[in-house]
């Protein structure tokens, strides 16, 4: 099963149990979380980077705030070489320019690497750049 997949089948029971068991999962969640922060104390930063570069480690991590590379780094670091540019990323907002160079990079799949990212992240702006008009409409037809 797929990560998304687990995730969304987790959500689902979730919404799905009374509150005991919702009760239950957050305290499991606590103690995993204080047992994962005292391993990344234990290990030190390069082990932890190294850690986290794992997609399901990190999100664990993640999921903790635990997490050893900041939200800027890790959305900077997903939408290198796609042809998008992280311009900000504050109070929840990264807000992304998408240059028109035809890199076939859509809003949807810079969105979906910034979530992915950083999942953290509550919106995705996009900003694109203002069209380029040719100098010959703006100097209009001479006959």
């Amino acid at each position: 099963m797929a990560r998304h997949e687990s995730i969304e089948a987790i959500e689902a029971m979730l919404e799905a149990a009374d509150g005991q068991a919702v009760e239950l999962a957050g305290a499991l969640l606590g103690l995993y979380g204080e047992a994962l922060a005292r391993i990344v104390d234990a290990v030190g930063e390069e082990v932890a980077g190294r850690l986290a570069a794992d997609d399901l480690v990190g999100n664990l991590l993640l999921l903790h705030d635990l997490h050893p590379v900041g939200a800027r780094e890790r959305v900077e670091a997903a939408l290198r070489g796609s042809g998008a540019e992280l311009l900000s990323l504050e109070g929840g907002v990264a807000r992304v320019r998408v240059s028109g160079g035809g890199c076939g990079c859509s809003a949807a799949s810079v969105e979906r690497a910034v979530y992915d990212a950083a999942p953290e992240v509550e919106r995705v702006e996009i900003a694109r750049p203002a069209p380029v008009i040719p100098v010959e409409s703006l100097l209009g037809a001479r006959t």
